[in-house]
């Protein structure tokens, strides 16, 4: 078993009420997914306050990502997605729309927030959540991620402008997030901490989704041979290794088809 690497400071942390961003899961098979993530990851799991469905993962007493069971009944990508930090969904979800983008669910009032799943003018989907109550879960240590996230897509410099438009990245607004262009990405930060990198390069009728448009969920590990090994043991499988950017980025498929991705990368910059 391995987890999240603790020596990743650098990056923005994914929780408390002030997070930019927070992680879900949307999988067909619960227990599946608690049992492969905690071998895996180290994570635990506690039920969360969106009903039956909804877990929360744990890493001790910080949490770390949501996990929604989904019936197989249903039409819904098992997928990690990352839910973005707005301040009136409603508002967010028009801008989606009027840049062509695509709105899919919401805005719904779910427990203490309103929540969006849409996709950006190049078929990644996203999340939007608007907090309406205060949190009650402890914020991540200082500057502390759990996760951070990879946008593979067409033209990173025209998915800057729509998630900045539709977000208010680099609007010069306080406590929004900064966008840098570097080379031929795009690096996010929030309060001067790498949230995300954007890429160009994605193909939007590729069928290896891997190719396709799509935000990756990354997890920094300490150990990425090992990580990979416990993944494979537990029904997992490895799709794609990639190095660059600083070390080494392991696309993993868990056994219920979802995406996400491991590293030895210390920065999303």
């Amino acid at each position: 078993m391995t987890g999240s690497d603790p020596r990743t400071a650098s990056a923005a942390p994914l929780t408390g009420p002030a997070a930019p961003c927070w992680v879900t899961l949307m999988t067909r098979d619960l227990e599946t997914a608690e049992r492969f993530y905690t071998q895996v990851l180290g994570w635990s799991f506690r039920p969360g306050r969106l009903g039956a469905d909804y877990y929360v993962a744990y890493r001790g007493e910080v949490p770390v990502a949501g996990v929604f069971a989904v019936s197989s009944a249903f039409q819904v990508a098992v997928a990690w997605t990352p839910y973005f930090a707005v301040e009136d969904a409603d508002v967010a979800a028009a801008r989606v729309r009027e840049r062509s983008g695509t709105v899919a669910v919401g805005p719904l009032t779910l427990g203490k927030g309103r929540g969006v799943l849409a996709s950006d003018r190049d078929g990644a989907s996203f999340g939007l959540w608007e907090r309406t109550e205060d949190s009650a879960s402890p914020p991540a240590p200082a500057g502390h991620a759990h996760a951070w996230l990879r946008l593979r897509t067409r033209n990173a410099f025209d998915a800057a402008i729509f998630y900045g438009e539709v977000l208010d990245w680099a609007s010069g607004r306080p406590g929004c997030c900064d966008v840098a262009y570097e080379g031929d990405e795009v690096i996010v930060r929030c309060e001067g901490h790498p949230l995300a990198r954007i890429s160009s390069g994605a193909v939007e009728a590729a069928v290896d989704p891997v190719v396709r448009p799509h935000w990756q969920v990354q997890f920094p590990v300490a150990d990425l041979a090992v990580t990979v090994s416990a993944a494979e043991r537990h029904g997992g499988s490895l799709v794609e290794e990639r190095t660059g950017f600083g070390g080494t980025e392991v696309t993993l498929r868990d056994p219920d088809g979802a995406l996400f991705a491991v590293t030895d990368v210390r920065s999303p910059a």
